[in-house]
């Protein structure tokens, strides 16, 4: 059986964990209970048997089309058949206490024969729970702590390995809904929920959400759509952004790039915050800002890239050698060995972000001022030591031009603070040390004779992280060196219009185009006056969301397909902000 693309999957959420559903109306992915659980639903990096949960009409010609409901992350998928038309409605209700994925079956035309197929495999697709049906309606599945436990008011049978199904026809008027909530095994099944009320709450949380943002431009939906899918990413109680909801979708089919994205990075979350701060969202702001300042902790050296959801800092990495991976592309990993690198840019992103919340009036205290001075302080120590690219590189640590440029940002934000917020800190030294880096960067991370600034001093290597320098303020991007570094990336680093990160090194290395990198290079052309030039690339890199608006990590150039994990944060974060740069100009 073909497995899908990335990019037919839609989301659904609650704001503490996430399901992948397919045009098939198969869930196929579900960390359960939150975002770095163990996935009870794995078959999309695996086979059906590693756990899913299909619905959809017995007839082999099905005409299919989806959306999301206006303003709100409910998915509706209408299917058409030779018989009728029937509507299935799939949400994840903002919990109270329990997690539920509720799918409702409408008929909306004629009478629809269809089938429910459960395959429930917990720890990753590996563990075959025990099932008990306890009542007409109601079956519970267990293994170790997990339990869930499905409520319908069709007739569920059991067959082999652990599968339940279901065959029932819905008629034009008529809904069937099925309702599976997750619980512990060594507890009493949570008690059932009103499946029509929690769609109505649902619809209402979202569509108040939405209402908060200021965006008015011509890009409005996808905005939209982008910053409803940094909310779904966001573990609500406290307030950490993940990176993607899933682990180990490649960069390359068939190769070995594939990663565990389900933890926060500070480089995601600071972008995310200034996103969110200007889109008009102030409290999801401010519940970020809670979880930095309690995740990074008192002492600076001890801030790492990335954080679990509530700000723990030991995430192991290992290999689920079980699963096959997404169209055979292994390992599959849970965990990120990365959480040990050291990335020096990340204090740059950390300082523009807190200071960019001030200035857009949200109150600050004295932890979080106290957080800024420790780091700047901090930095003022280890700027001169080499580190890991951002990009995760697991190679040796080297002079990044991002990264010392980001050191300067944090150095200068740190400055306004000291001048603006009343922040602590030795105003004449940091200023002086602002003014070194600033002239370190421009001196070893400018090539001369490429006329360009380069990856990392001594090289001669390209990347796209270089499209930040203006975008922080390092330099106006109408400077000459500026100038030079845009004309060099469109000229090597572009194929079919979309921005590499960099050339890869070694055939491994391969990957597909990065998507945050296109929508820099469209700030920087924004920046430089090419305001034409801009949109053009924006409204191209519209066109590589799928069908409900939902970008990955990564697009395959040569396949005409997204790649890495989904969807992915930091896209979703570069469109917000490329879309108000643009809106910005707009006359």
């Amino acid at each position: 059986m073909k497995s899908p693309r990335i990019e037919d999957y839609a989301l659904i959420g609650d704001c503490e964990t996430a399901a992948l559903v397919g045009r098939n109306s198969s869930l196929d992915w579900l960390c359960w209970p939150e975002f770095s659980s163990p996935a009870c639903f794995a078959a999309l990096l695996g086979t059906p048997e590693n756990g899913r949960w299909l619905m959809a009409p017995k007839s082999s010609r099905v005409n299919t089309t989806r959306r999301y409901r206006p303003h709100t992350l409910i998915l509706e998928t209408r299917f058409e058949t030779s018989s009728g038309v029937v509507e299935l409605i799939d949400l994840m209700p903002i919990r109270e206490k329990n997690s539920n994925v509720i799918r409702i079956v409408r008929g909306r035309e004629g009478k629809v024969p269809m089938r429910m197929e459960l395959m429930l495999r917990f720890e990753y697709g590996r563990t075959v729970p025990w099932l008990e049906k306890a009542g007409d309606d109601t079956w519970i599945a267990s293994a170790g702590a997990s339990m869930a436990i499905l409520r319908t008011s069709e007739k569920v049978q059991e067959e082999e390995d652990g599968l339940l199904s279901a065959d029932f026809t819905v008629k034009s008027g008529e809904s069937v809904v099925f309702v599976l909530t997750y619980g512990r095994s060594y507890e009493q099944p949570p008690a059932p929920i009103d499946p029509e009320k929690a769609l109505i709450e649902t619809d209402a949380f979202w569509t108040k959400w939405c209402s908060q943002g200021r965006y008015q431009g011509p890009w409005i939906n996808a905005v939209e759509r982008s910053l409803m899918t940094l909310k779904a990413l966001t573990y609500h109680p406290s307030g950490g952004i993940v990176a993607a909801p899933t682990t180990s979708l490649p960069e390359r089919i068939g190769g070995s790039l594939n990663w565990d994205y389900r933890y926060c990075w500070l480089r995601d979350a600071s972008l995310a915050l200034a996103a969110m701060i200007d889109a008009g969202f102030h409290e999801d702001a401010i519940h970020w800002k809670r979880w930095l300042l309690r995740a990074g902790g008192r002492n600076a050296s001890q801030v790492q890239i990335m954080y679990g959801l509530a700000g723990e800092r030991q995430i192991l990495e290992w290999e689920a050698d079980w699963l096959p991976g997404y169209q055979q592309s292994s390992p599959v990993r849970v965990g990120n060995a990365a959480v040990k690198q050291t990335q020096h840019d990340i204090y740059g992103e950390m300082a523009h972000a807190l200071f960019h919340a001030r200035e857009s009036g949200i109150p600050c205290d004295e932890r979080e001022l106290k957080l800024q001075q420790n780091l700047t302080e901090h930095l003022t120590k280890v700027w001169r030591q080499p580190s890991s690219g951002m990009w995760e590189e697991r190679s040796e640590p080297r002079h990044f031009t991002c990264a010392r440029a980001m050191a300067w940002v944090a150095l200068d934000r740190a400055v306004h603070s000291i001048e603006r917020h009343g922040m602590d800190g030795p105003l004449r030294k940091w200023k002086k040390l602002r003014d070194h880096i600033h002239a370190d960067v421009c001196r070893r991370g400018f090539h001369k004779r490429l006329n360009s600034f380069v990856q990392h001093y001594g090289s001669k290597r390209l990347d796209a992280s270089l499209l930040l320098i203006p975008i922080f303020g390092f330099l106006p991007a109408s400077d000459p060196r500026m100038l030079g570094t845009i004309h060099a990336i469109e000229k090597h680093l572009l194929a079919d219009g979309i921005v590499l990160r960099n050339i890869p090194e070694t055939r491994e290395a391969k990957q597909g185009a990065f998507l945050a990198c296109s929508f820099w290079l469209v700030e920087n052309l924004s920046m430089i006056g090419r305001d034409d030039d801009a949109r053009k690339l924006f409204e191209k890199l519209l066109t590589l969301a799928n069908d409900v608006g939902l970008l990955a990590e990564e697009y395959d150039i040569h396949e005409k397909r997204l790649l890495g994990n989904f969807p992915q944060a930091l896209s979703h974060i570069a469109l917000v902000n490329a879309a108000l740069r643009l809106n910005s100009r707009s006359p």
